[in-house]
Order: structure tokens, then sequence, then C-alpha cells
């Protein structure tokens, strides 16, 4: 035992004499890890979505630089197996485009594989290919997320808070980020939805430019785990779009009906014998020889009306014009002894 303690001691000692050694340029300089945050996200569809939706897909990838790829998920699968997928491809969160008959597109947000997870409808998509605005960034730069104040009124929407700022906020020193910020992302609530905008900043002042893409995220339910379990938070002014277009054609279908009942009630209550709007519809009704007498006696009874009266003869009132009385210029006093002076003036 004291042989073998010896020997550790002389092992000690010579590890502390020995100088350190001197890095050479050829060698790289080790680096601490600064890469801290290490959020990736998988971002993939399910097979059914529009070329719409699927370019919106492609611009959210290339904001997002931390993003991994992934390959159309059959619909027939179970959405747990995207909990599978991701720990296959190292991810902790997950966005997956699901499509319905090629019309409606439903996006889920989740942190995998504990959770929460939130499903949302995306409405009113405008793709970068579409707006061509005059904003512009650099790829892999870090945004900035402004987010509304009506986020931290209600609980449901602190939590989607802090999800949207997991997914869409890019970690510092990722390996393939910028490390500076040149653009902004902005969510606000808006009559019970999330409108996001991308903006460019153009100076420090404040000036911005739009880049693309648009959408609004239609909030549907919130879940407990990822892709399932219970439901947190359900949105009672949600309105399915089957049930919207239903409404719509339900509409028109009541206009129909309400012409077709407008044309009954008239037919019933129209009457047998309308109105005589033309008064020489009369004289074709009857016995033509009776119709000509009665006028005859009309016109007579006229005329004997005509001659009873008086004629009163009308006398013309000839307005008289009144007189108006010219007017006389005074001459004053002064100027007539001017004028004699002068004439005296011109004489001598």
């Amino acid at each position: 035992m004291t042989k073998t303690l010896k020997r550790k001691q002389k092992e000690d000692v010579e590890k502390k004499a020995e100088k350190p050694k001197k890095i050479t340029s050829d060698e790289p300089a080790t680096k601490k890890a600064k890469w801290v945050n290490r959020q990736r996200v998988l971002v993939f569809a399910t097979r059914g979505i529009n070329h719409r939706h699927r370019h919106l897909m492609e611009d959210l990838k290339r904001l997002m630089p931390h993003h991994r790829p992934e390959c159309k998920m059959e619909r027939t699968k179970n959405l747990q197996v995207v909990n599978e997928m991701c720990g296959v491809k190292n991810c902790n969160k997950a966005v997956l485009f699901e499509g319905r008959m090629k019309r409606d597109l439903y996006v889920w947000f989740a942190n995998v594989p504990t959770g929460p997870s939130a499903k949302f409808l995306v409405e009113n998509v405008y793709t970068m290919g579409e707006l061509k605005m005059t904003g512009n960034c650099l790829k892999g730069t870090r945004p900035l997320l402004s987010f509304d104040e009506n986020f931290t009124t209600h609980a449901h929407y602190c939590l989607l808070k802090e999800l949207l700022t997991q997914i869409f906020g890019v970690p510092n020193h990722h390996p393939k980020s910028q490390p500076f910020f040149d653009h902004v992302y902005t969510f606000s609530i808006l009559d019970n939805r999330i409108w996001f905008r991308n903006f460019q900043i153009l100076t420090e002042d404040g000036a911005l430019a739009e880049i693309g893409p648009r959408f609004v995220l239609n909030p549907v339910k919130i879940f407990s785990g990822s892709f399932g379990s219970d439901t947190l938070w359900d949105n009672p002014h949600y309105i399915s779009p089957a049930k919207f277009r239903q409404s719509l054609t339900k509409k028109a279908a009541n206009k129909y009906k309400n012409r077709v009942e407008q044309k009954m009630v008239q037919q019933a209550t129209k009457p047998e014998l309308s109105y005589a709007f033309n008064p020489t519809d009369e004289i074709f009704k009857g016995d033509i020889m009776e119709k000509a007498i009665e006028m005859e006696e009309k016109l007579e009874d006229d005329k004997n009306e005509n001659l009873e009266k008086p004629v009163k003869n009308k006398v013309k009132k000839i307005k008289k014009k009144p007189v108006v009385a010219k007017k006389v210029k005074k001459v004053k006093k002064g100027k007539s002894v001017k004028s004699k002076g002068l004439k005296k003036k011109k004489i001598k």
C-alpha cells in the first residue's frame, strides 16, 4: 500500500512540473461551446396539401435556419408517430402542416415529446412569391419577435406566446445563423386570431418594409401532450370551414325559396279584374252606336253649361309710371367767385 501511494504522489508531482504545451499556428485553438439553446424544429407536411400551402411551408423553412426537413407523411398514420420522427431527427419542436380537401390548411405547433401542442386553422395565406414586397433580409439572420399586448390578457395566449417564441426564435450562436438582427416577426391578436407579419428593419429609427409571407392563425385547441392528450383550451368562437361553406349554401338556398314563395303569394292574391289604366278602353266596350250617342249628349251638355255662365268683360288696367323729378345741380357761391376772378386775369 505504501509503495502504491508513493508512486501516485510521484506521478502527481511530475504532472505539476510539466510545462503547458505551446499552441502552434497550425493547430486551431480550442473554443468554448457557445451554442447553448439547442432548439431544432422539424418542419414537414402530410399528403394532400395545396401548392400554395407548400410554398408557405418553404417560405417558413427559409426563415428558420434551425429547422430540420422531412418527407411528407401519410394521412393514414397516427399523429403520435411524429414524436418518434422527432426523436430520430433529434428535434424537440415540430411544425406539421395538415391539408384537408386541398382547400383548408391546419398547422400543429408542438413541444416534443412532453407537450403542450396547439392546433391552428391557417387563413388568408399570401406567400413571398405572390406578394413581391420591397423588403429583403439575409438568409439565416436572427429575427426580433414582437408580440401584441393582448398576449398577456389570457392564460392560453401566454402559453401560445411561449410556444411561438421557442419555435420561431433562432438560437444564439447557431451554426447556420448570422450573428445579427435585420428583420422582425410581429404577432398581433385581432378578431380572436393571431396575425403574422415579417418586416425588414431599414433604419435604427424604426423604419420597416414588409418582406412576407402573410398568414392568419385561427386557434382551434390546445392539448396538454404532444399531438393529443387532454384538451387544455377549446376555442368557443371557432367555426370549421366546412360549416362556414354550408351556411353560405343555405343562404343561397333560402334566397331561392323566398323567390318562389313570393311568386306563389302574388298568384294567390292577384285580382281577377285589374284597374283600367287607359281611359279610351271604355269606348270599345258595348255597342258602338250607343257609345256615340252618349258622347254626343255629353258634348251638348258641356256647351249648354258654357252658355249659361255669364262672360265678364275684362278691362285692362294701365299702370301709370311714377314721375321722377329731375335733379337740379346747385352751384356753390365760392366757385362762381373764383371763375370771375380767373376771367378778369385773362382780360388783363
